[in-house]
């Protein structure tokens, strides 16, 4: 008789376990904690409007300009490199996106363009150690800026990665673009052909 109470003591505390935590689920999937959040963006449009909102730098405005550490130890200032077309674009080693844009910027910029336009991929928020060990990996031979505290970043938006603005030999914004897919590409090439000619 004894075994048959512990038994029962034990069956019952373990319905009761699987109880509190059917509870517990119901409450945490039918009343989240973060509802009162702000909810992620979900219409095209709601999207559209708040990529335009972080977007502080537009085609037609005059480059901020900056100085920026580059992964080699060296500096390059924005505004020196005026004279030819400057394709600029903030990225991260975790961003998909990010990492296609860089293959599209090896092999369809700097292959096509070559010397004619000046490229400055600039690493967003990361340390350095972790973009020279992902560009070894990755095999790319261009130049690399290092945007640690995102204070560059800041001067031409406030979020979303990757971003690229095309700049004329004159430091005006020709382009501006966020994300990555072969229609932004496209639209890359073609504003560096313009600012080329």
């Amino acid at each position: 008789m004894d075994k048959r109470h512990k038994r029962r003591g034990s069956t019952t505390s373990l319905l009761l376990t699987l109880a509190v935590l059917l509870i517990v689920t119901l409450v945490i999937i039918f009343f989240p904690v973060d509802a009162g959040a702000k909810q992620p963006v979900t219409t095209a449009t709601e999207q559209q409007d708040d990529i335009e909102a972080t977007t502080l730098i537009h085609a037609g405005d005059v480059a901020p300009d900056f100085t920026v550490e580059m992964l080699d130890g060296s500096s390059v200032t924005l505004s020196k490199l005026q004279g030819k077309p400057t394709l600029l674009i903030f990225w991260a080693t975790w961003c998909p996106p990010c990492r296609e844009e860089l293959s599209h910027l090896q092999e369809g910029v700097i292959d096509v363009f070559g010397d004619k336009i000046n490229v400055l991929p600039i690493s967003r928020g990361e340390k350095r150690s972790l973009v020279e060990g992902f560009l070894d990996k990755m095999g790319y031979t261009f130049a690399v800026g290092l945007d640690g505290d995102q204070s560059i970043y800041r001067k031409y938006a406030t979020n979303y990665i990757p971003r690229c603005w095309v700049i004329d030999s004159k430091g005006e914004v020709v382009y501006a673009g966020v994300g990555y897919d072969e229609a932004i590409a496209a639209e890359v090439n073609e504003a560096l052909n313009k600012a080329i000619k």
